[in-house]
């Protein structure tokens, strides 16, 4: 099962037109029935495609060897990535979080390390530490030894089950894109995404995330089950002797950073009308007013919610934004922003159903 409020796919590109509101009768490729995989099938016959684009698409791909549905967490993994964001993986154990991280930085051959989070871990084993050099005929000096957020794609796995205090460590990491260590700093490699995820059946021993670091994820995206036929599929991978830990085997590097870089610039040369912006403005502003939540989103949240849109309709093909782009991504980019009023939770009301309520009471531009 893919997070329910991210499509599986941003669908094939779309007819090329002047205007950005299609007439009322042009088909919609995103609602044909049987939706494809993510970034699937041949290169859409659209003048617009280009070599970043099509290196996407090959990721997809590539990733697909080893990865059995989760099409929507992928597009939203690789959107997060397109626009230097981050994401929070939320799921139960055994639903290849892990595995699509990894698969992906080897697909867009990009460095990758994995930090298991737990009570005992301190901020050191995550940014690194100073540490006393002693060559014999010269005199000690200290010498700083890079921690494993020194990397491409960062997986902090089961972040919840540490303490604050290593969680903060990576407050300036995901922000900042460095670390400062006694006075001195040092950059991160670029590009640089963190992928944590949280299990959300088992909060014993656990440490909730603080709504400052929350607010650094570009997206919370929902890993669910697999469909009875993609479980069966992996079932006949595995009788037939695939082995999705031997990722060197099963994936090869057919994007590089560089492609990840001019995939950027294409995706800020998108144009978003004014009439969009407002609309993105009035849905922030109607989470800090709505009765039912007592913290609504912030301007970062905000914002982060224009360029994940921008490149939601980059990977659909279009060159502009319209309002679906802001709504298919809203509730991923948005629920780990709100805060639901206690008396609500209580009755068991969840952020998502909120701002569905929003997204269909703010006016949409025409």
């Amino acid at each position: 099962m893919n997070d329910p409020d991210l499509p599986p796919s941003p669908g094939p590109s779309a007819p090329p037109a002047a205007a950005p509101a299609p007439p009322a009768a042009a088909p919609a490729p995103p609602q044909q029935a049987a939706p494809p995989p993510p970034f699937s099938g041949a290169a859409p016959s659209s003048g617009g495609e280009t070599a970043a684009r099509r290196a996407v698409l090959d990721v997809r791909d590539e990733v697909g060897k080893v990865i059995v549905g989760q099409q929507g967490v992928l597009s939203g993994v690789i959107t997060a990535l397109l626009v230097n964001g981050h994401v929070l993986l939320e799921g139960v154990p055994g639903v290849a979080k892990t595995l699509l991280a990894k698969t992906l930085a080897a697909a867009f051959d990009m460095q990758f390390s994995r930090v298991q989070f737990t009570p005992d871990l301190m901020p050191s084993d995550v940014v690194g530490l100073s540490v006393l050099d002693q060559v014999p005929g010269q005199a000690p000096q200290f010498r700083f030894r890079e921690g494993p957020v020194f990397t491409n794609l960062l997986l902090a796995d089961e972040i919840n089950r540490t303490p604050p205090k290593t969680q903060a460590a990576l407050l300036e990491a995901m922000e900042e894109r460095q670390v400062s260590i006694e006075g001195t700093t040092h950059p991160l490699p670029s590009p640089f995404l963190v992928i944590a995820t949280q299990n959300p059946i088992e909060y014993e021993g656990t440490f909730p995330l603080p709504e400052a670091q929350l607010d650094r994820f570009l997206f919370k995206l929902v890993v669910g089950y697999p469909t009875e036929e993609q479980e069966h599929d992996m079932l006949v991978r595995h009788h037939g002797g695939m082995n999705p830990h031997a990722t060197a085997d099963l994936v090869r590097a057919v994007a590089i950073p560089a492609d990840l870089a001019a995939a950027r610039r294409e995706i800020d040369a998108i144009t978003v009308e004014p009439a969009v912006l407002r609309y993105i403005v009035q849905l922030a502003r109607a989470t800090r007013e709505s009765p039912s939540l007592q913290l609504g989103v912030s301007p970062r949240g905000m914002t982060w919610l224009l360029h994940a849109s921008k490149a939601w309709a980059w990977l659909s093909g279009r060159g502009f934004v319209t309002p679906d782009e802001v709504k298919a991504i809203a509730k991923p980019c948005l629920r780990h922003r709100v805060l639901v009023r206690p008396e609500l939770e209580l009755e068991g009301t969840a952020a998502d159903s909120i701002i569905d309520g929003l997204l269909a009471t703010v006016p949409t531009p025409r």
